[in-house]
C-alpha cells in the first residue's frame, strides 16, 4: 500500500498553495503539563460516513489554551463542494446545498484549518471518523501526511470518570451527566464547543488524578483501552 502511494503522482498545487503547505508546522511531542497545554478541539460535518469516499462539508474549531476556551480563536468555514447532493445526512447538519455550493474552495480551507492547528494535539469526540476523514482529504489534497494524535473525548470521559453507569454514551448523553448548559448542537462550531466545554472538566478531573501530561494521558487511555477488551 506504501508503495503504492508513492508512486502516485503528486496532486498539481497551486504555487500560493504549494507555499502555505511547505510552511506547515509540524506536530511536536509535549511534556507540557496538561493545564498548559494548547489543544485544537474540532469537529467535521461531512456528506456521509464513508471515510474513504465522503467529502468534508464543514470544519468547526475552538482552541483550549491555559485551560480556558480561547472563544476570540474559533474557526469555522464551509467547503465548497460541486453537485452536493442532498442526503440524509443533510437532515443532521443542516447544511444546504446552496450554502455548500457558496462554500469555500476546500484547499484553501484544509490549509486555513491546518495553520490554524499549529503543532498542537487535536480532540474530538468520536476522533477516529474526524481523524481519518481529514487525514484522507489532506492526502487526496496534498499527498501530506497529517501526523498529529487525535484524542478521543469519548474515551477520556469514561477513562476520568468510571462511575458514569451510561451504555455507550453519547456527547449528549455527557453534556446531561455534567448538567452542561447548551444553546445549540449539530453543526461543526457549536459541537466543537460542546466539546471543549466538556474536555475542561476532564482536564481538571486529571489533574486530580494525577494525569499530568499528555504521555501519562496516553499511558492512562492505552491501560483504559485493555481493561474494556478484557471484560468483553
Amino acid at each position: 500500500m506504501k508503495l503504492f502511494k508513492w508512486l502516485r503522482k503528486s496532486p498539481e498545487l497551486r504555487e500560493a498553495d504549494a507555499l502555505r503547505l511547505a510552511s506547515l508546522p509540524v506536530y511536536l511531542d509535549s511534556e507540557l503539563p496538561l493545564e498548559q497545554q494548547r489543544f485544537v478541539v474540532v469537529d467535521l460535518e461531512t456528506s456521509g460516513l464513508n471515510t474513504l469516499k465522503d467529502k468534508i462539508l464543514s470544519i468547526g474549531a475552538v482552541t483550549i489554551d491555559q485551560s480556558a476556551i480561547a472563544l476570540g480563536q474559533q474557526f469555522s468555514c464551509t467547503l465548497r463542494r460541486a453537485n452536493h447532493a442532498v442526503s440524509e445526512s443533510v437532515l443532521i447538519h443542516q447544511i444546504p446545498p446552496s450554502e455548500v455550493a457558496a462554500g469555500i474552495r476546500p484547499e484553501k480551507a484544509l490549509l486555513s484549518f491546518m495553520e490554524y492547528v499549529g503543532s498542537s494535539p487535536l480532540l474530538a469526540f468520536h476522533a477516529t471518523f474526524d481523524q481519518r476523514m481529514l487525514v484522507r482529504e489532506m492526502d487526496d489534497a496534498f499527498a501530506y501526511d497529517v501526523r498529529h494524535p487525535f484524542y478521543d473525548v469519548a474515551e477520556i470521559a469514561p477513562l476520568l470518570y468510571p462511575e458514569h453507569g451510561m451504555r455507550l454514551p453519547g456527547l449528549d448523553d455527557w453534556v446531561k451527566f455534567f448538567n452542561l448548559q447548551v444553546l445549540q448542537r449539530h453543526n461543526a462550531s457549536a459541537d466543537a464547543l460542546v466539546t471543549a466545554e466538556l474536555m475542561l472538566i476532564l482536564l481538571k478531573r486529571a489533574k486530580q488524578q494525577g494525569i499530568e501530561t499528555l504521555a501519562d494521558l496516553d499511558i492512562s487511555l492505552k491501560n483504559w483501552r485493555r481493561r474494556q477488551q478484557s471484560a468483553i
